[in-house]
């Protein structure tokens, strides 16, 4: 299965209800942007809200999504990233986990919040999910 002449230009995800606190709700999003990359689909992730704390080094490593999966919430995010995918934090939400944006993961590509997503989730060639 293939894409059309229709294919969007992106996809951008935005982590709002995915949270530490919730792991099994984690792996879903990481795989569907690593399947969207691996589809030379370029795909944008915004953590928004408890999701940056993702972010933070070693918190995914220590989270998985069942105790039957044999990957951490960790290896599903450079899974992703190793497909293209784009990581972006919303400085709101660091500043509100007090998390300096200097400490993130070497993934995360920069920041971007509510104004670098809705431009994505307004524009019509790209498509939009919420986790």
């Amino acid at each position: 299965m293939g894409f059309t002449t229709h294919s969007p230009d992106g996809l951008a995800l935005l982590l709002w209800a995915a949270s530490p606190a919730v792991p099994e709700r984690l792996a879903t999003p990481f795989f569907h942007a690593a399947v969207a990359a691996a589809m030379d689909v370029p795909v944008e992730i915004y953590f928004s809200a408890a999701s940056v704390q993702l972010l933070a080094p070693g918190v995914a490593d220590g989270l998985r999504a069942s105790a039957r999966h044999p990957k951490t919430i960790g290896d599903a995010m450079r899974e992703a990233h190793g497909h293209g995918a784009r990581f972006f934090a919303c400085t709101d939400a660091l500043h509100a986990h007090g998390l300096a944006p200097s400490g993130l993961i070497a993934e995360c590509s920069g920041h971007g919040g509510a104004v670098q997503f809705m431009a994505r989730a307004c524009d019509l060639r790209w498509r939009a999910l919420v986790f």
